[in-house]
């Protein structure tokens, strides 16, 4: 552990002080790769190369611009309220008010560390791990500034990319409260965030999703040298279309981990702790739901048919998941239920993130299909296994759906299978001879890499944090319930 913690801080270290001048733009999802890395990497996006000096200055399209900003706001209800409505009914009545601050504040918080220095970290050349600090407080970014997408000479505003990326951060921040709902301070959750948005979410962010853009590959060499600069799994060649990795696994195994170290509830096991409102719950699913069609179709980052195709892919695969979750539930349990549909629902927009934009609609429905009922499985028998209270199985959704969706993907990306495959830049078509086991592979290592880093940045900052604020209420504090006892509030009055 102290090697671990030893690698870290040293790659922290070299990852703020080292990088080079930033790229004058930056991007977000996986798009597509290039001739000359391995495996040619058709990830999310970074900064934009500069244009050659003869060729004239690239402008945003509107649409994009347009399209962009709408996909924003979706991303935005889908942490307020859709995350923290989902949330709040799965927990008990004297608990609600507390689930709705922590996601709310997270929200908010992480918002503003994004403007100050996440954006930079992420999304600046720097190392394969971070960024630079060049763009402290977005300095130097304009209403005339712009940001690469996954086509040559398009580009967006970069004001706007930044909004987008940033709402991905802080719902990926509000996932995790999930994991150890009704028993941790809310000062724990507070800084544990900013700790682990600084240390996990952003150098994941510029692993998978840094590179310097499409226009920079005009040649083999030209394409080496600048995937060189990308992030260290972007250069490896994983493929995460929406945030698998960076989002969902990397917020589930620290959420699990939290749930390890917080402890279980007071009373779990013994007594009855139902979803108080399933009401709530259903609405929080349906706004998720709604919101995902901006944080997949938008990450194509422009109004094309890649965007249309991660659109319905999204629909598809979630009604699918939602499907299989319950028939599963159905003839296992003898009765489906509603909290059995949203979890379906919730499983299948997981699952289908990293896929989103390379699959076709038939790969689509089949990790729709999988998904539902392995993450039952997930949110059961492996929860027994693992015997952690994950109290709104925060891993069991979002780690077994996300682990699912990222190894399907590298399977449904193939052109044979209706898949988008690998873009080569260089050559300006789809790459030939896809090679599915090669591409699983990558995906494999993306996942393990996330659970590797992500699960070792969380076990130290949570043990940070119960040294600085400590990690647990008192047990009656626990037993009359957060919102009471921490916020001085009750979100029900009889």
């Amino acid at each position: 552990m102290k090697r671990l913690f030893a690698t870290l801080l040293t790659a922290l270290a070299i990852g703020i002080g080292g990088g080079a001048s930033s790229a004058w733009a930056a991007d977000d999802k996986p798009a597509a790769a290039e001739a000359a890395a391995p495996a040619a990497a058709a990830a999310p996006t970074a900064p934009a190369a500069a244009a050659a000096a003869s060729a004239p200055a690239p402008v945003p399209n509107r649409g994009d611009n347009a399209w962009l900003m709408v996909a924003t706001a979706f991303v935005i209800l889908m942490s307020i309220p859709g995350l923290a409505l989902f949330y709040g009914g799965l927990v008990r009545s004297k608990n609600m008010l507390s689930v709705l601050m922590q996601v709310f504040v997270t929200f908010s918080v992480i918002s503003v560390l994004w403007a100050v220095y996440g954006y930079s970290v992420a999304f600046t050349e720097g190392n394969a791990f971070f960024g630079s600090l060049d763009k402290l407080f977005l300095k130097g970014i304009t209403p005339d500034s712009v940001a690469a997408t996954f086509s040559k000479g398009v580009v967006v505003s970069e004001l706007i990319f930044v909004a987008f990326q940033g709402a991905f951060a802080a719902i990926t921040c509000g996932l995790i409260v999930g994991a150890f709902a009704e028993r941790i301070r809310f000062s724990a959750v507070l800084l544990f965030m900013v700790l682990w948005f600084s240390l996990s979410y952003l150098p994941m962010t510029h692993m998978v999703w840094y590179w310097t853009g499409p226009d920079a590959y005009t040649t083999a060499e030209a394409a080496e040298k600048a995937t060189a600069t990308a992030g260290y799994l972007f250069q490896k060649g994983a493929l995460d279309f929406a945030g698998g990795t960076v989002v969902h696994i990397n917020a589930a195994i620290a959420g699990l981990i939290g749930a390890y170290l917080v402890g279980k509830r007071v009373g779990y096991g013994k007594d009855s702790m139902a979803p108080h409102s399933l009401t709530m719950t259903m609405i929080g699913a349906s706004l998720l739901w709604f919101g995902w069609f901006g944080f997949n179709a938008g990450s194509a980052l422009e109004a094309n048919g890649t965007a249309a195709l991660a659109f319905v892919n999204t629909w598809l695969a979630t009604a699918m998941a939602a499907t299989s979750w319950m028939v599963t539930e159905w003839l296992v349990k003898g009765k489906p239920s509603m909290l059995g549909a949203a979890s379906g629902a919730v499983a299948g927009l997981v699952a289908i993130t990293p896929a989103a934009g390379f699959v076709g609609v038939v790969g689509a429905l089949i990790i729709g299909l999988a998904a539902g009922v392995v993450c039952l499985w997930g949110v059961n028998g492996l929860k027994k296994l693992l015997g952690a209270d994950d109290s709104l199985d925060v891993f069991g959704v979002h780690g077994v759906g996300g682990i699912l969706g990222a190894i399907l993907t590298g399977v449904f990306a193939a052109p044979s299978l209706g898949g988008s495959g690998i873009y080569d830049y260089v050559a300006n078509k789809v790459a030939d001879n896809y090679d599915i086991l090669g591409q699983v592979m990558i995906q494999v290592t993306g996942v393990g890499v996330t659970l590797i880093w992500s699960g070792t940045v969380a076990f130290i900052c949570y043990k940070i944090v119960d040294v600085v604020v400590g990690l647990r209420v008192p047990e009656d504090e626990e037993r009359e319930g957060l919102d009471i006892t921490s916020h001085g509030e009750s979100a029900y009055h009889n």
